[in-house]
């Protein structure tokens, strides 16, 4: 992230910082699931749950990269780095420090559900599976409608509430969200004799907080009212803000 900093203070462009932040904490995770701690790995759960992490990592990433060359920058940093003024370079730089720290919980959820001794397949494993492959498949849907919508010139100052984006706000934050609780689910032990799985809660508990309190929703809502107004004031009276809940009225599913 200090990396991220440098490439962000050099270019101008904030967007590249959570490419930055994607595709480090993706192959920090990747790695160090892989690593074998005994005879006999890695097994099947370690290169299962690396390929998850590595498809995750590098979707994500990807998609910032595109959205990044395409729109500049992120009208989340950009509002910040305006609100700090002067003082911005170094509040920047113990910001993304701050990222780099959730970046770590996270990067420890996924060694933990690599690592979990158990080995046989649970059923837990199999929920834990579905939740990251849906969770993948889910914000990438999300990510592709707002794209598709934000393509159409006629759409340039409408607000997105079509198909995802009609149960929830951000759909994508949810399913990101989703997708960390989908490793606590394999790393925790319900047997009790592996309790440090329980460790791996820290990441959906992290991210949440990111999500819905700090630097997700909170600074994207405020830009957003600020440059749709009363549209946006209109769709969050009728849209849930993180959880998807079924729309109140008729809308097309895009």
């Amino acid at each position: 992230m200090a990396q991220a900093w440098l490439a962000q203070q050099k270019s101008g462009t904030s967007g590249w910082v959570d490419v930055s932040w994607s595709l480090g904490v993706g192959l920090v995770a990747f790695f160090a699931v892989l690593v074998p701690l005994k005879h006999g790995w890695p097994h099947w759960r370690q290169v299962v749950i690396a390929a998850a992490a590595g498809s995750w990592c590098l979707r994500l990433g990807l998609h910032i990269a595109r959205r990044t060359r395409a729109y500049g920058d992120d009208p989340r940093y950009r509002d910040l780095i305006e609100q700090w003024g002067a003082d911005a370079p170094r509040r920047m730089f113990w910001f993304l420090q701050a990222q780099a720290i959730v970046g770590a919980l996270l990067s420890l959820s996924v060694t933990l559900a690599g690592h979990n001794p158990n080995p046989t397949v649970r059923v837990q494993d199999l929920v834990g599976l579905i939740l990251l492959l849906g969770a993948i498949v889910g914000e990438a849907v999300a990510d592709h409608q707002l794209t598709v919508f934000r393509s159409d010139p006629s759409n340039r100052k409408a607000v997105c509430d079509i198909g995802l984006w009609a149960w929830s706000r951000h759909p994508n934050y949810f399913f990101e969200w989703l997708f960390w609780v989908g490793f606590s689910v394999i790393a925790i032990d319900l047997s009790g004799q592996n309790p440090y799985g329980w460790l791996s809660l820290a990441a959906p508990i992290a991210m949440y907080w990111v999500l819905v309190w700090a630097s997700g929703i909170p600074p994207l809502e405020a830009h957003m009212l600020r440059s749709r107004g009363e549209a946006f004031r209109e769709y969050q009276r009728q849209t849930s803000a993180f959880f998807p809940i079924p729309p109140a009225r008729p809308t097309d599913c895009g």
